[in-house]
């Protein structure tokens, strides 16, 4: 009778133990396995270890557990499979090369990376409609006189919110419904000579002037200037917070818009010296603000503390192992059922791929292995440098950092395809075309850029 009883209560902790295994549950299946080490290599009344159960669903933690304290994979069912024959037949591949018995798991994920496009992909933002010509930034008096000449283009922002006019008839037609205002001399020279206005200069674009070249200017202003210009044309507006207006501009003015509203950012962060807190001038057609203090360290040598700041973030597609899912975060303050990529600021003296790796962790939980860089694009918000990198996961359970995401799942490559194509079936959105996120997800999907 005793037998009996000792009998049953093996077979209850083994059927506890395969159960875990089967659900994926780490903690559980390690406590067991520390009660009873004969678990391990024991078959279930259908002949199935906790490797092959772990296998049979994608568990590669539990899987990792089980080899790391010595589970034998020779061991096949009453089918003649092992582990690994169970896995690759269920489509799962990052545990299959795992029970492969694969050395560094992570030079077997290389493959799933999709390679780069082609063509540099025209992102949002990104279009580069002038030519900087950074060398006459220092030409002051050629800068004056393409300020006073009436053909040179001024764009005007008040607290880095750019003049625009509406275009009611090309929203109808799904063309961007906003128009950047693009002014000229006579309408700025009041402005020109308020003291408080910072000028900015952007560049050249190649039209027929008296030197082949038409400038423009950017120009931030301090005071309202609406009244002033109300009279020129009152649909003039200065366009609201920064998202979603900027995305509603064509992709030729949000280019110019990338590049001024970032300068302007700039100085209105930094108007005194970061060195000393003495007042600043500005230099080199607004790419310079220099120390206005005799005998400032930041005269002295090279001080990038003078000159404008990138802030550099990486922004990463997660793929999971199995190749056919990628990890989607989101935020609070995203709008109801919108999942991104996740992203973060690259920390000084890191690498790209240092910073990849680490934000994933922080946000996630999830590791990561290889990472392949795709893409970049200019962030004006206030001015930041979006890395877009594709990067494989090493691990699979998330467990998200609630102060940084409110939540984060893996979804499938179909699930992405039904939101890019606003499939009825579509389970989550997610951002604008006009984002470098939706570009690393149509990318790795296979989508031309046509969609």
């Amino acid at each position: 009778m005793m037998s009996s009883v000792q009998m049953s209560g093996r077979d209850e902790l083994l059927e506890r133990f395969l159960d875990a295994s089967s659900r994926g549950d780490v903690e559980t299946v390690s406590v067991l396995m520390s009660q009873s080490r004969q678990l391990l290599n024991r078959r279930g009344e259908q002949g199935w270890t906790a490797l092959m159960l772990a296998a049979r669903n994608g568990h590669y933690e539990v899987a990792k557990v089980l080899l790391s304290n010595g589970c034998d994979t020779s061991i096949t069912n009453r089918s003649g499979q092992t582990a690994a024959d169970v896995a690759q037949f269920w489509g799962h591949r990052h545990v299959a090369r795992l029970l492969a018995g694969s050395c560094d798991h992570s030079r077997d994920l290389h493959h799933l990376l999709p390679s780069r496009a082609a063509e540099e992909p025209d992102t949002y933002f990104n279009r580069e409609l002038l030519d900087r010509k950074s060398d006459k930034r220092s030409d002051s008096e050629w800068l004056a006189a393409k300020q006073a000449s009436p053909e040179t283009v001024f764009i005007l922002f008040h607290q880095l919110n750019p003049l625009v006019s509406s275009r009611a008839e090309d929203a109808e037609d799904g063309r961007p419904d906003m128009r950047l205002c693009k002014l000229r001399a006579p309408a700025v020279q009041e402005l020109l000579k308020n003291s408080d206005t910072v000028v900015v200069f952007l560049g050249v674009e190649q039209q027929e002037t008296g030197d082949g070249l038409l400038a423009w200017f950017a120009l931030d202003t301090e005071d309202d200037p609406t009244e002033l210009l109300k009279a020129e044309d009152p649909g003039r507006f200065f366009l609201p917070g920064a998202m979603p207006g900027l995305l509603r501009l064509s992709d030729d003015d949000a280019g110019v818009v990338a590049q001024a509203r970032s300068v302007l950012a700039w100085h209105s962060r930094y108007r005194f010296c970061p060195t000393c807190g003495s007042s600043t001038k500005v230099e080199e057609g607004g790419y310079k603000r220099t120390c206005l203090r005799a005998g400032c360290r930041s005269l002295q040598g090279v001080h990038n503390t003078c000159y404008p700041r990138v802030d550099p973030v990486v922004i990463m597609l997660v793929l999971h192992p199995d190749g056919n899912q990628c990890l989607l975060g989101r935020k609070k303050i995203f709008p109801p059922g919108m999942f991104s990529c996740l992203a973060g600021f690259v920390e000084p003296g890191e690498a790209l791929e240092a910073a990849v790796r680490r934000e994933v962790l922080e946000e996630s939980g999830v590791q990561v292995g290889p990472v392949q860089y795709m893409s970049s694009q200019a962030w004006p918000m206030p001015s930041c440098l979006m890395i877009g990198c594709h990067c494989v996961a090493l691990t699979t359970d998330i467990k998200v950092d609630e102060s940084e995401i409110e939540e984060a799942r893996w979804f499938t490559r179909q699930q992405v395809i039904d939101t890019l194509v606003k499939d009825k079936r579509a389970v989550f959105s997610m951002p604008p075309r006009q984002a470098i996120a939706h570009y690393l997800l149509k990318h790795w999907t296979g989508f031309n850029a046509n969609l």
